[in-house]
């Protein structure tokens, strides 16, 4: 059997891969259940994380090259197919899971899995997946970044039209969005030809800094939501029922992207990345635009996307070293550490040409 008719077939059971990162993310939960930021703590805390949103998005500007994000669009079909997935597939499956309000899912709940419908793909996780599972790293890195791109319009707007009224959108709301995260990325941009370099040099500990921004991001939201009892009003069956609804979200998107791609003649490896770019949610975009589209109710509606960053993590992780093991030459690894190295030297950005990067996650 080639590569190319290789079916992509799924692994039996998930695995158990944890990302140290995603367990910072629930450690910050905890210090704010234990600890929430009051008072004029409060209002250094949230302009604190007002300056690290934009500090993110300036970075993303800094890191993304205009040239090779041009030269990715000859493979348009394939980041039509991923665009349709993660902006038209995924808020329909959102708009269905309304049924199941009020029997698995609260209203509140049911927005934040609204909003994870329409927060646009990721680019580091899906780059190190595709990688390990040997499909084409550099369509992943374009459709990544060009989701993100799109991500920066459409789910504001996507956010306003199915779960505007709910929550009060407004016009402000949306010149806020434009403020604090198009015009620091549209700088970045700019300034991309003297700054493009140093951003490659640094990029370990710029991405700490990137890290950071978004745990202080998690922390002011959650702290907001203790200082207001919205936590109370969630009880462990309602989690249960969160769970197994974002976990259904998952596979259907899995399943869907997997099957489209094949049945439209897509090579194996261009699957690959379709499959991987098409599932999955950026949590780095995703939270800080909840922080300035949701304010002080950000803390539940940013649940459902720390769980399903989780479960796309684990789920995709098996399914990438699966894959690799199926795929002529060397067998892959479904090991995190491993898929990030292979990020960080796929997506190194050298002092001459930097290349196109994200810290998406």
């Amino acid at each position: 059997m080639t590569q190319e008719s290789r079916p992509l077939s799924w692994p039996g059971r998930l695995g158990k891969a944890v990302d140290p990162y995603v367990a910072a993310l629930l450690g910050t939960v905890v210090l704010a259940a234990l600890l929430p930021a009051t008072g004029g703590a409060a209002v250094a805390v949230g302009s604190a994380a007002d300056l690290a949103i934009g500090l993110l998005f300036f970075l993303y500007g800094a890191r993304l090259s205009t040239r090779e994000a041009l030269d990715g669009l000859r493979r348009w079909k394939l980041h039509l197919v991923v665009g349709a997935s993660t902006f038209a597939l995924f808020p329909l499956l959102g708009v269905a899971a309304g049924g199941v309000v009020p029997y698995l899912l609260t209203e509140q709940l049911h927005i934040g899995l609204l909003f994870l419908c329409v927060v646009p793909s990721t680019v580091q996780s899906s780059i190190a997946l595709t990688s390990t599972a040997r499909g084409n790293v550099p369509a992943a890195i374009c459709a990544g970044t060009y989701s993100s791109l799109a991500g920066m319009v459409a789910t504001p707007l996507l956010a306003a039209w199915l779960i505007g009224s709910t929550v009060g959108f407004s016009a402000d709301r949306l010149v806020a969005i434009a403020v604090q995260l198009l015009l620091p990325f549209l700088a970045g941009q700019v300034l991309r030809r003297w700054i493009g370099a140093f951003v490659g040099r640094h990029k370990k500990p710029l991405s700490l800094l990137d890290r950071g921004s978004i745990l202080l991001v998690v922390y002011t939201a959650f702290s907001r939501g203790m200082t207001e009892g919205i936590w109370h009003q969630i009880t462990p069956g309602r989690l249960i029922g969160l769970v197994s609804v974002t976990a259904t979200l998952l596979a259907l998107a899995l399943v869907t992207t997997s099957c489209v791609a094949r049945r439209l003649g897509f090579g194996r490896e261009d699957r690959i990345a379709i499959v991987f770019c098409g599932s999955n949610k950026s949590l780095a975009t995703g939270l800080p635009m909840a922080a300035v589209l949701f304010g002080a109710s950000a803390g539940p509606v940013i649940l459902p996307l720390m769980l399903y960053h989780q479960m796309q993590l684990m789920v995709c992780a098996v399914i990438a070293a699966r894959w690799a093991r199926q795929a002529p030459g060397p067998t892959g690894t479904n090991e995190l550490t491993e898929m990030t190295e292979r990020t960080e030297a796929t997506t190194s950005v050298p002092p001459s040409r930097p290349a196109a990067r994200s810290t998406a996650v």
